[in-house]
This record gives C-alpha cells, structure tokens and sequence, in this order.
C-alpha cells in the first residue's frame, strides 16, 4: 500500500507509482499512437480529405462518452467499495484479535505461563495464515511451531485457517474443563473466537465474487470501440495533432481501467492493495505484548 502525503501536488504527480504505470500501459500506448498516425496519413495526406470533404464523429463521442464515463465510474466505485469493505474487515480482525487477548491477559495468571504463550502464538498465527491464504496460499515458515509436530501436521489440512482456528477453540475448551475458565470467561471468549472465521469468510467472499463478467467485458468493449474510433474524430479538425489527442485519452480512460482492476482484489501484493503483511506484524506485536 502507497503511503503518501495528500497535500503535497508535485510529489503526487510524478510519484513512482505513475512511471509503473505508465510502463503498463506502454504497449497499448505505442499501439495507438501508430494506428492513429496511420489514420492520420490516410485521411490528410493519402486521400486528402478535410473537414468539408469528411464529416468528423465528436458529436458521437461525445454522447459515447457520457455512457462511457458513467460506467467507468460505476466501476470504480466498484472496485474500491471491495477494497474499503476488505479495509474493515482487516481492522475489525486488529480489533477482535487484541480483544481476545486482553481477556485471555485478566483470565489466565502469570502462573499459566505455557497457555499465555501459547495463545501469544496462535493468534497471530490465524493472521497469518489469513493473509495467505487470500493470496493462494500458506507461508508456513511465517508461523511459530507451538509443537514439534505443528508445522508438519497443519499441511495436511487445505484451509489452514481453519485448522488453526479449531485447535483456538479446543484449547479454550481444554481450559474451561480443567476449572482455568469460567462458564462465562468461555462464553466471552468466544465472541472472538467466531469473529475470527467471520472475518476471513467475509474476505473470501470478496475475493471469490468478482465483478459479473458481462459487466467487465461491456466496459472493455466500450472503452476498445471508443478510442479505436476516437481518431476519425478529430483528424479532419486536428490534422496530426490527432495523435497527442487520441494518446492522451487513451492514458485517461485505461488508467481508469488498470486502477480498478488492481484494486478490486486488495488481498494480494500489488502497489495499491491493503497492507496485510503490515497489519499481520502489528498483530503479533500487539499479541506478544499484551500476553507476554
């Protein structure tokens, strides 16, 4: 995730992060700007055309653009409603894991040393393992082994979230029988606990649930129809000046387009997503300080 300063313009415009994508949209860019030139030569040079010879087309680009922009902002605010929900649903885990041990701090003593530091592993554990398994998979050696055979017998499991989040509950429920809880310690434990699968089940819901693919391939089609169209438009009035025109809308509309897409999964690695690995090292900070 880009940490920036809002205020300061310059830095904005020419952040790092406009030369990535400037390099992405290279190809399409380049693609453009020889389609247009070439348009450019057939029309002005080739044929000969002007603007009382060839009717341009900004009137229908200009009612296309309107469609075009109420789509692209629907998309938009798409894309980003997924990221701020996956926002909310990392911030409630921050809450629900220092919740959970601040009451495991005021329930077990410091005699329970080994179950204080057991619990200051496994949670963040389950974070950890939240975050990968968003990306596809589990980094097990980000985990910390609270046994020998921990590592070695979690791989046998395929949402190891879930794993983890049983073995939370069984020894919650180990502590209860052996008198260390109390009825009601166990039934305000567990508030968190269920937190913890509700969270990551409302983040894969958002990563599983893409955009309905009719809707993302129409703004594709759209906005591919529009800027391959976008030259007849001008090139009778802008002659070549047609080329700087169609380039710089094209750069608008697909960057539109590439922020939307990068966005719309904030569980992965890419510049703009949300700060998982951050928030999971915060965690396990939190976790060992309050416990430890």
């Amino acid at each position: 995730m880009v940490k920036y300063n809002p205020k300061t313009w310059f830095s904005l415009i020419f952040h790092s992060y406009s030369r990535q994508v400037m390099k992405t949209l290279t190809p399409t860019l380049l693609f453009m700007i020889v389609y247009t030139t070439v348009c450019c030569f057939v029309i002005v040079d080739f044929f000969k055309l002007h603007e009382s010879d060839f009717q341009p087309t900004i009137a229908m680009h200009s009612l296309l653009g309107i469609v075009l922009g109420l789509f692209l902002v629907f998309r938009t605010n798409t894309a980003y409603d997924r990221w701020w929900e996956g926002r909310k649903l990392w911030g409630g885990t921050v809450n629900s894991t220092r919740n959970f041990a601040l009451k495991l701090n005021a329930y077990l003593s410091p005699e329970n040393r080994d179950d204080r530091d057991w619990f200051a592993k496994m949670i963040p554990n389950f974070v950890f393992a939240m975050k990968e398994s968003l990306r596809g998979g589990v980094q097990l050696n980000e985990l910390e082994p609270v046994s020998d055979d921990f590592l070695e017998s979690l791989q046998k499991y395929k949402h190891k979230p879930n794993r983890i989040s049983a073995m939370l509950y069984s020894k919650v429920n180990e502590l209860y029988k052996k008198g260390v809880l109390t009825g009601d310690q166990l039934i305000n434990l567990d508030k968190e606990l269920k937190d913890f699968i509700d969270f990551i089940g409302a983040c894969e819901r958002i990563k599983n649930t893409p955009i309905p693919y009719s809707y993302m391939m129409y703004v594709k089609k759209f906005i591919f129809i529009y800027i391959i169209t976008l030259p007849f438009g001008f090139v009778t009035q802008s002659g070549y000046l047609t080329i700087i025109i169609v380039t710089l809308i094209t750069f608008v509309l697909m960057s539109v387009e590439l922020i939307a897409e990068e966005i719309e999964d904030p569980f992965g690695k890419d510049l703009n997503d949300l700060p998982t690995d951050e928030l999971s090292g915060k965690i396990r900070d939190n976790v060992r300080e309050i416990l430890l």
